[in-house]
């Protein structure tokens, strides 16, 4: 915490997060033209949000980009925000909203949590369905071989296609698989408007990747969820979705017990309401309370 709150302390680190907030993946040459601010100062600046989780990068090709992370923001407001009252605290919540939403201004999904945990079980929480059942509430069945195809199941739907493939599989390192078809069953199930799927479905598909660091006693997992198209309607819905199952997966993974259920969305009459009212990936509310994790 003292990291994060040293880090929000200087104007020019917020307004580094301001800029990534309005176009997350940016270069350190883009961030320097954006903010007029010495190429020196920028990286001092960022490896202070670094440091404090607030930026995490990720390598295309020789450039690195940087994205805003709001996991940070989100153990703040869970510390702190029922220590005082709602009134005090609107500022702390207004920034949190802030960091997590606004998707339409990007083009991909990037999220760093640290996990207490090993990389062989928080591989094993990735891949095995028993794991996936209790905090995502959905199942894939695949061999996790590169190439493989991939059935997704949630709440009886069942959705196969052979454009659902394992695309990389490092145990213990990475994974990547393309990203599930939105059926109409699907859709029904979860209660998405028709204007919903049709619009999803004239979007390209896809990919989310689950990048694993150890680090000490902990995990790193960053997942990059990309390849859509500006102004995605399937992007804005992951965005809010990701956060929780990621939150789920943690405090199953340290605690034994996932979060509670969310409730169901009411169904949507537009695409907006639809996506922002999808709580989950893959669908909402799909998180039973257990009482402690598998064994591995």
């Amino acid at each position: 915490m003292d990291e994060v709150f040293k880090a929000l302390a200087d104007a020019s680190r917020r307004r580094l997060l301001d800029s990534l907030n309005a176009r997350n993946g940016q270069s350190l040459r883009e961030l320097c033209a954006g903010l007029d601010m010495a190429r020196q100062s920028v990286s001092k600046h960022l490896a202070v949000l670094e440091a404090a989780d607030l930026v995490t990068t990720v390598w295309r090709g020789r450039e690195k980009l940087h994205y805003l992370n709001a996991a940070p923001i989100n153990a703040i407001a869970d510390r702190w925000i029922n220590q005082y009252h709602r009134e005090r605290a609107r500022a702390l919540a207004d920034l949190k909203t802030a960091l997590e939403e606004d998707p339409m201004s990007s083009t991909e999904f990037v999220y760093t949590t640290y996990i207490h945990t090993t990389p062989q079980r928080l591989w094993q929480a990735l891949t095995d369905p028993a794991f996936t059942r209790r905090y995502w509430g959905a199942t894939i069945e695949t061999d996790w071989a590169v190439g493989s195809t991939m059935t997704w199941d949630q709440r009886g739907v069942t959705v196969a296609d052979p454009a659902q493939v394992v695309l990389e599989s490092e145990p213990y390192r990475r994974l990547s698989y393309s990203w599930q078809t939105i059926t109409p069953e699907f859709a029904a199930k979860f209660g998405f408007s028709d204007e919903f799927l049709a619009t999803v479905s004239s979007e390209r598909r896809s990919k989310v990747t689950f990048e694993i660091e150890p680090a000490g006693e902990n995990v790193k997992l960053t997942v990059v969820h990309d390849g859509f198209d500006p102004g995605s309607a399937m992007l804005e819905s992951i965005s809010g979705g990701w956060p929780a199952v990621l939150s789920s997966l943690k405090t199953l993974l340290e605690t034994g017990e996932a979060l509670p259920a969310s409730p169901d969305p009411q169904p949507a009459s537009d695409v907006r309401s639809t996506a922002g009212k999808w709580g989950m990936p893959g669908g909402p509310g799909v998180v039973p309370r257990v009482s402690r994790a598998p064994r591995s």
